[in-house]
């Protein structure tokens, strides 16, 4: 199984947090648009040998295209790759994009499941991220949609901002329940730098993050929201059972995946490769009829640290057997002997062939995950 990922570089305006490559202008959307297409046909051939089940439109902001714009974008999927197989279609959208107009006209658009960026249900909150959307368009927006007909629907929320009290992050998981979506996305918001954030913050205009209160949050998360019908089956990702996004499973998994449009990365099975974050450059390259992209061969080593890593954030674990399988039995004996700390301590638990992260381990897993790695 494989899936495509599309890269819509186009915003209203800068979330303070955010460090994905966009435009807040649409100037050149036309021709971005067009070599989008030709990007397809160029590799057309990427994903020969695969089912290709998902295909995902993010950015960004995918919900500022058309009806017509993508319906043309799936025209020319269709053209150049065999989606016979196709389960999941999913459009990243912001509230304030989903008017009644544009949920009615995207009914006629292939898309069968949205990730509504509502990220917070508090204006305080909101106005901290610079989020273009209100409260109420939070709420609205998930109802159109659901009152639309889609079923398929998750929700992003970020919790661990200095605005955001224990008590409001209670209301906003408890909105989700309210709202009955199938699926929550929540991350605890991280500085990166280079973002408006970053610099407010090293400039004093902003208060810096308490970890120690995000941490309070993510454990809020993972006690409340699984009492409530959602299954925590990665880190990040809650979901009612059937509901789990397909698409990121590609990701966790270690299967290929297609990206097109700027900054889009692609894994071959044996290469990590990402095109340019440069909308200009890589329009006027597409027109040439060339790629304009870089890419890393990764080692076994590295293939072997990112299984630990993403394998490790998933409720089915790392698979024991399939290290043995697909790495060496250096690296397999390494892992067995690594983990005795994390199974004594309690971070990690053996269930039959998987290893597990605990509850303790769900909240450093990076770090259980990183202590795994096999450094050079």
């Amino acid at each position: 199984m494989s899936g495509i990922y599309i890269h819509i570089p186009f915003c209203k305006q800068q979330c303070h947090y955010c460090d994905f490559h966009f435009s807040t202008s649409l100037k050149t959307k036309e021709d971005l648009l067009n070599a989008l297409v030709h990007e397809m046909k160029i590799q057309s051939s990427f994903l020969e040998g695969t089912k290709i089940r998902t295909i995902y439109f993010g950015g960004g902001t995918p919900s500022l295209l058309s009806k017509d714009e993508i319906k043309a974008l799936f025209e020319a999927l269709n053209q150049s790759f065999e989606l016979d197989n196709l389960e999941e279609i999913t459009m990243e959208a912001n509230p304030d994009d989903l008017t009644e107009q544009k949920v009615k006209q995207l009914k006629d658009t292939p898309i069968n499941r949205f990730s509504i960026g509502v990220q917070s249900f508090q204006a305080k909150d909101l106005e901290y991220m610079n989020r273009a959307h209100n409260v109420n368009q939070a709420h609205d927006s998930i109802k159109r949609v659901q009152d639309a007909g889609w079923e398929n629907i998750t929700v992003d929320l970020i919790y661990g901002t200095p605005t955001l009290s224990h008590e409001q992050w209670q209301e906003n998981m408890q909105a989700v329940i309210d709202i009955n979506v199938p699926h929550l996305s929540a991350y605890g918001l991280t500085v990166e730098e280079k973002t408006p954030l970053h610099h407010a913050i090293k400039k004093g205009k902003q208060l810096r993050l308490d970890e120690d209160k995000s941490k309070v949050q993510f454990e809020m998360l993972m006690d409340f929201i699984p009492k409530n019908g959602l299954e925590q089956y990665e880190i990040s990702n809650f979901a009612k059972k059937g509901y789990e996004a397909k698409h990121n499973g590609s990701y966790w998994t270690d299967e290929k995946y297609l990206g097109l449009g700027p900054s889009a990365h692609s894994f071959d099975g044996k290469r990590r490769i990402w095109n340019i974050s440069n909308n200009i450059r890589y329009i006027s390259s597409i027109k040439k009829g060339k790629l304009s992209n870089d890419f890393e061969l990764l080692s076994q080593e590295q293939r072997f640290n990112e299984y630990i890593l993403t394998s490790l954030r998933t409720k089915k674990g790392c698979d024991l057997d399939y290290v043995k399988s697909r790495f060496s039995s250096l690296l397999a004996d390494f892992l067995t002997f690594s983990v005795k700390k994390w199974l004594k301590n309690g971070e990690i638990e053996q269930k039959g062939r998987f290893l597990v992260l605990t509850k303790k381990g769900k909240l450093v897993a990076d770090w259980v995950a990183s202590e795994l790695f096999y450094i050079i």
